[in-house]
């Protein structure tokens, strides 16, 4: 893939440091091209009708106003790269639309994998003369998955799982998933369970006085 038709990604973040790194991990990745960040909410859309980015990589705090909103007005691909783990602004982040949610910070290499992916699933879209159910599937599939073998998670309520693991602060029960979530105590422990089988979370087991251990759960570090 030349210059000329590679994936251009805007990197919307009020840290210059951090706008640049990430500018810089893009780079990295070939059939990939940063475009200057931008770090005030107000000039996104000007950007983005002037550049045509075909991803954006989007913080959530932006002191402009939030990365959220502006989210629902733009007509472009985005993944949220954020340190907001709050259920609600990852369920609300995948409602509005982001194709992909990387909690900050990150390896550079989670980053790379999901740009990856999203360079298959743009070519399923793009070479397809339609669609049926069973390429749809795979295309939502190839997006998710990041690389063969990684440990993204794949759909929103492992997502949100995720998230509520990792705002507790310390080692999670079910109970408290259950509580953030809105899901039942088997839900629950079932999306944990897999969580933890694909390796984005870690099991712990508290020991009392008597019965068998707690399950407690900590976000793979």
């Amino acid at each position: 893939m030349n210059e000329n038709t590679d994936y251009k990604v805007l990197v919307v973040d009020d840290d210059f440091r951090v706008a640049a790194l990430h500018a810089g991990y893009v780079d990295s990745v070939p059939g990939f091209r940063a475009l200057a960040p931008v770090h005030d909410a107000r000039m996104v859309p000007r950007a983005v009708a002037e550049q045509q980015p075909d991803l954006l990589l989007l913080d959530v705090y932006l002191p402009q106003g939030s990365g959220l909103d502006l989210l629902a007005t733009l007509d472009v691909d985005a993944f949220v790269l954020s340190a907001a783990t709050e259920v609600d602004a990852v369920r609300t982040a995948i409602r509005r639309g982001a194709l992909g949610y990387l909690v900050k910070p990150f390896d550079p290499k989670v980053l790379a994998s999901r740009l990856r992916a999203y360079a298959r699933y743009r070519r399923q879209l793009d070479t397809a003369t339609g669609l049926d159910q069973q390429a749809i599937d795979r295309a939502q599939r190839t997006l998710l998955a990041g690389e063969e073998g990684g440990t993204a998670v794949a759909t929103p309520t492992e997502q949100a799982v995720l998230a509520a693991v990792a705002a507790a602060g310390e080692p999670a029960t079910v109970m408290q998933v259950v509580t953030a979530v809105g899901i039942s105590r088997a839900t629950a422990q079932r999306y944990l369970a897999n969580l933890v089988q694909a390796g984005s979370l870690r099991l712990e087991l508290a020991y009392g006085s008597r019965g068998r251990p707690e399950h407690r759960y900590l976000v793979q570090g």
